[in-house]
């Protein structure tokens, strides 16, 4: 697995679908979307600010 493939998912989630439905999307819509808890959702959200 390369460094690219790495960054680009972390928890088996891709992040530019992240990105891009999290615009139109709850928390708890997003966690149902990409089979994650509320929790996980909220610390993909709080490490893409840190980015």
């Amino acid at each position: 697995m390369s460094a690219g493939t790495i960054g680009s998912k972390l928890l088996g989630v891709n992040f530019h679908d992240f990105i891009e439905k999290e615009s139109r999307n709850n928390v708890l819509e997003l966690a149902a979307e990409f089979g994650l808890s509320v929790g996980q959702v909220k610390q993909l959200k709080k490490q893409l600010e840190r980015n």
